[in-house]
């Protein structure tokens, strides 16, 4: 296809694509994916390699967010059954960073639910950062705590902080249709004060809210144009209790055209699979890793993940290699021109996890296989499974049915005394 040469020319050269050319990408047909993303991947390979960057959330305070975005499990009159609970401690965080950075994590990304942080708070996230570089020295750490005011930034850099996630989510144009409490611009401006402070900027985007082709080029060609080191592309979980909760509009087939089309619009940076890829892509995690260079590993913040171990099975499986502690993430331009995360052994790349009021972070991203379990299958899944199998028969999903069953709140780990999943 001559798109498809156009682009990865283009991607190799760092040149922007037109918008004719993103929304190309997103109109391409499933005959023609696999080419697609044999494209995508060529970008890929060219400025990572094939090293998959492993990240793993630590949700400091949960749920009880004033905030209203329509997406998110911790959002201002959720229903969603999550874990709720105020501050950890800064010796609770480090324990539980520990598990995933054991796990193969080099980069820990620090989230907590509401507005944005108060000055007292900034000073817990700092104490919270000193503890977890104390025990482990070449950790990368991305904070993720909503709205900055002036000065914030700049404090998180002094304590050892070296990203901060803040989403822009969805277009400018959309973006008054999912979040009535703050604006796209309030994002914007939080995005510019991390990069204004040192901090490496890590801005992604939610696929799947109902938006149009046009709304996911916009966003994207915003984060490019902020510049973002790290850009995670998060999938929707229509939690039960939200106002979005009967959205389900992703196929596995359009969640790769969309991580296609970021890797072509910013190929050089780290574009992260993040929340609700078990949920969304399902079976096809492995082929987007062809595309992405980045996932989470393990739970999320209020929803349960892949298992750790089918993570690392599956990046070796599909041919990849987990990228190590003393790697650099991005290619050396981007280190040369002093793009924080990723560009030396402690710089991190962002957080990225999704969607939250003004945390930015997915509040319901994951599925809910547990310790030992393969791509998918959450407690109920498998309980309903077992129960139809005594009936003598199981009914096989079909490829537009929602998949409720991949959806599963976050039981174990931080705010519980079960192990984590990492």
């Amino acid at each position: 296809m001559d798109l498809l040469n156009t682009l990865v020319d283009k991607g190799l050269r760092r040149e922007l694509p037109t918008r004719e050319e993103a929304l190309a990408v997103l109109a391409t047909s499933d005959d023609d994916l696999l080419e697609l993303v044999a494209a995508a991947g060529k970008v890929r390979r060219h400025w990572f390699g094939r090293r998959v960057k492993l990240n793993y959330l630590v949700n400091l305070k949960s749920g009880l967010c004033p905030e209203d975005c329509s997406y998110c499990s911790q959002r201002l009159g959720s229903t969603a059954g999550i874990l709720k609970y105020t501050w950890l401690k800064p010796d609770e965080a480090s324990d539980a960073a520990a598990a995933g950075l054991a796990g193969g994590a080099k980069r820990v990304c620090l989230v907590a639910s509401g507005r944005g942080p108060t000055d007292r708070d900034v000073d817990r996230v700092s104490k919270t950062i000193q503890a977890i570089k104390e025990q482990n020295e070449d950790v990368e750490v991305c904070a993720c705590l909503g709205l900055l005011s002036d000065g914030q930034a700049e404090r998180l850099r002094e304590a050892g902080a070296d990203a901060y996630n803040h989403n822009l989510n969805t277009s400018e144009a959309t973006y008054g249709e999912i979040t009535t409490t703050h604006t796209y611009a309030d994002r914007v401006d939080t995005v510019r004060k991390a990069h204004a402070a040192g901090l490496s900027a890590c801005s992604g985007l939610i696929a799947g809210m109902g938006e149009s082709d046009e709304d996911l080029v916009d966003v994207v060609f915003s984060l490019r144009e902020l510049d973002a080191d790290s850009v995670p592309v998060n999938f929707l979980i229509p939690f039960e209790g939200t106002p979005l909760a009967k959205e389900w509009h992703l196929t596995p087939q359009r969640c790769l055209r969309i991580l296609a089309m970021a890797r072509f619009v910013c190929p050089d940076v780290e574009v992260r699979i993040a929340g609700g890829r078990e949920v969304h892509l399902r079976t096809m995690q492995p082929l987007a890793l062809h595309v992405a260079n980045s996932i989470f590993l393990g739970d999320y913040l209020t929803s349960e993940g892949q298992a750790g171990k089918a993570d690392l099975e599956m990046i070796a499986d599909a041919g990849f290699e987990v990228e190590g502690a003393g790697e650099v993430t991005l290619p050396e331009h981007r280190v040369a021109a002093g793009g924080g995360c990723g560009s030396h052994a402690e710089a991190g790349a962002g957080c990225g996890s999704a969607q939250g009021a003004g945390c930015g972070s997915h509040a319901g991203g994951g599925c809910g296989s547990h310790e030992g379990g393969g791509v998918c299958g959450s407690h109920t899944a498998a309980e309903e499974d077992e129960s139809a199998g005594a009936q003598g028969s199981v009914d096989a999903p079909t490829a537009a049915a929602p998949r409720t069953d991949l959806v599963a709140v976050r039981r174990r780990g931080t705010g519980t005394d079960l192990a984590p999943n990492a």
